[in-house]
């Protein structure tokens, strides 16, 4: 891996890129006016999605010309490059569209490493890399994830641990939905199993902050299937980072993933769940 020192002026550029982008999402959470490109029956895709990621671009490029940029409204640079970027410029776009202010930005910096099986790399490529350092950044509550592969993750500077809690009755439980109908109607199952038996269950709608509020002890799990990298590439390398689990499974689809990502107690018991409700579908 690069020097520290290099990794680490990486992810001060990132931060600056999160914040700067932050401001224009504080600017723009209370418009009723947001322009919207594309509208499915569970997504939103906003014109600012395309001009945040734009100015992330912009400052990234000037500041590390040499890494390539894979993000949500598209890719830039040399894809065979050593290092990438990997962008969402807002996670939580439904909620910001409402005028939820629960969004964030997410910046990580992936290496390529020693490749992954062929078969498994044509199918999928994104096993050829691996997170080195992310920033996630909450402008509205003014909330800075960070992290260093192989160094203690930060809130706002502050190292930040996972949670200690090891019983399903006691834990705060995240879900996630794809847009899929697929993937709704299979979490819609595991929601009605997993319901009573955690203490709460949360549905935010925000990836990346799920993780991160798992990193720092507010959440014990999140658990989504067909999330996309962008969403999960910063946010899995703070958890991990903070001392939890990061699990995830490359599936079919655009840099899609089946995630879990834990405190490191709880995972076993979420698969059950789900490994039950997969073969005892509700009635």
């Amino acid at each position: 891996m690069r020097k520290l020192r290099d990794i680490s002026r990486c992810l001060q550029t990132a931060v600056d890129a999160t914040r700067e982008v932050g401001i224009l999402l504080r600017r723009n959470l209370a418009s009723t006016t947001k322009q919207v490109d594309l509208e499915t029956q569970h997504d939103i895709k906003l014109a600012l999605d395309a001009r945040a990621q734009s100015l992330i671009e912009r400052r990234l490029l000037k500041a590390h010309p040499g890494i390539a940029i894979l993000g949500e409204e598209g890719t830039s640079g040399d894809v065979g490059a050593e290092l990438r970027w990997v962008v969402d410029p807002i996670d939580g776009t439904v909620n910001f569209a409402y005028g939820l202010p629960h969004a964030c930005v997410s910046i990580a910096l992936q290496r390529r490493i020693e490749p992954a099986p062929a078969r498994l790399a044509r199918r999928f490529p994104d096993l050829n890399f691996e997170t080195v350092a992310g920033a996630v950044y909450d402008p509205f509550q003014d909330e800075l994830w960070t992290a260093v592969r192989g160094k203690t993750a930060r809130l706002n500077g502050r190292k930040i641990a996972v949670s200690g809690r090891d019983r399903l009755e006691t834990a705060l439980v995240a879900v996630g939905f794809s847009s899929s109908p697929e993937t709704v109607a299979e979490k819609g199952a595991f929601l009605g199993r997993l319901v009573g038996r955690v203490r709460k269950i949360r549905l935010l709608g925000a990836g990346a902050l799920s993780l991160t509020y798992v990193a720092c002890g507010r959440l014990d799990a999140y658990v989504q299937s067909g999330i996309r990298l962008w969403d999960i590439a910063a946010a899995g390398l703070i958890l991990e980072c903070a001392g939890g689990e990061f699990w995830s499974r490359p599936v079919e689809g655009e840099h899609a993933y089946d995630i879990v990502g834990s405190n490191g107690r709880l995972r076993r018991k979420l698969e059950r769940i789900q490994r039950d409700t997969a073969t005892k579908p509700e009635a």
